[in-house]
């Protein structure tokens, strides 16, 4: 348990950070509320007696060195993460504190493997980003499917969400991540990020039951293919999402999640299903719950106490996978997650 050490919050007001706040809450830890408007952490201290806000802006780096001022951990939750992560990481690396984040921006997440690593295992750090639903879970679920593989022909993940309600910093970090690739799409084949103006295939996908076969939009491309390529050798990480979910997300006027019980989430499900492949092989891992948003809570949390008591494999900037014992760690999350792992991965 987190023991009463204080674990800043960077945009703890927004919709992921909030479930962020209450989740360390829960685990014993006191987060520091942290974010650029007054009036909103003012607002949510409200909600939360007792809790210290302290007020800072990505683009302010002595405010966040005071915001970060005996905290043992920061938890970036603030999008666009192509504006938040790198002050943001450089203010950990400053302040000496582990940094983990909920980014699901393909660039925002390459940027911090390219620019921070060796800043960060020069220092002794460890730096998670993406440690959310996108990029985390997936990295979890592909690391526990290889078992005992060393390198694999290629990952598959797909997505069966039921519905997909995006709040305003998933629009947000979705523009900006379509104008940094001018519009064109992106894929992971032959050990490299690709852009390209194809258009993207409608399929079918047998997700396993209850779910079962769903139609879904083929490469429609996450965080996957930064972390999992990132530590597996892997040249080709596909990643699908259900038709539906994508034309949710892509309707004009998309409204946000609605809660729908008493911990906020919303009324979505999920199911992630995971194959790996070598040669004629195939192994695979599938992870089912509700709330893509409110999952990252934990998933982050976990991550941070799991880092503040000498649980990692390294150091550096490091995927979920590379981080951490995958099996240990899904099994850590059963009050949130239904897993189905291989046998020869669950220890």
């Amino acid at each position: 348990m987190g023991s009463g050490r204080r674990v800043a919050v960077f945009g703890a007001y927004g919709h992921t950070g909030r479930f962020v706040v209450a989740e360390l809450r829960e685990r014993g830890y006191v987060p520091l509320l942290v974010g650029r408007d007054e009036d909103r952490l003012r607002a949510l201290a409200q909600a939360h007696p007792g809790l210290e806000t302290r007020q800072a802006s990505a683009g302010d780096p002595a405010a966040l060195d005071r915001a970060l001022h005996g905290a043992a951990a920061v938890i970036n939750c603030a999008g666009p993460f192509a504006e938040t992560a790198a002050p943001v990481v450089e203010a950990a690396l400053r302040a000496q504190v582990p940094y983990v984040d909920v980014a699901a921006e393909i660039e925002a997440n390459r940027d911090t493997f390219a620019r921070f690593d060796g800043f960060a295992r020069a220092a002794g750090a460890v730096v998670v980003p993406a440690m959310a639903f996108f990029g985390g879970l997936g990295d979890l679920l592909v690391t526990a499917a290889m078992g005992d593989w060393t390198a694999a022909d290629e990952v598959h993940i797909a997505y069966g969400l039921s519905s997909w309600h995006p709040t305003a910093g998933t629009l947000a970090a979705g523009a900006v991540s379509r104008e940094r690739r001018d519009g064109r799409h992106v894929r992971f084949r032959g050990g490299r990020l690709e852009y390209h103006d194809d258009a993207l295939t409608t399929q079918e996908w047998s997700f396993p039951a209850p779910l079962g076969p769903q139609s879904v939009i083929g490469e429609f491309t996450m965080a996957d293919v930064v972390t999992v390529p990132s530590h597996l050798a892997v040249p080709d990480v596909r990643t699908y999402m259900t038709a539906r979910a994508a034309a949710d997300l892509a309707a004009p006027g998309a409204t946000g999640p609605a809660a729908v019980d008493g911990r906020g989430r919303s009324a979505q499900t999920f199911v992630v299903d995971v194959a790996v492949r070598s040669g004629g092989a195939e192994r695979r891992a599938v992870a089912s719950g509700q709330d893509i948003y409110a999952i990252s809570a934990p998933l982050a949390v976990e991550a941070v106490d799991r880092v503040l008591t000498g649980r990692t494999r390294a150091t550096g900037v490091l995927s979920a996978g590379a981080a951490f014992d995958a099996p240990d760690f899904l099994r850590a999350l059963s009050a949130h997650l239904t897993v189905d792992m291989p046998l020869d991965a669950r220890g």
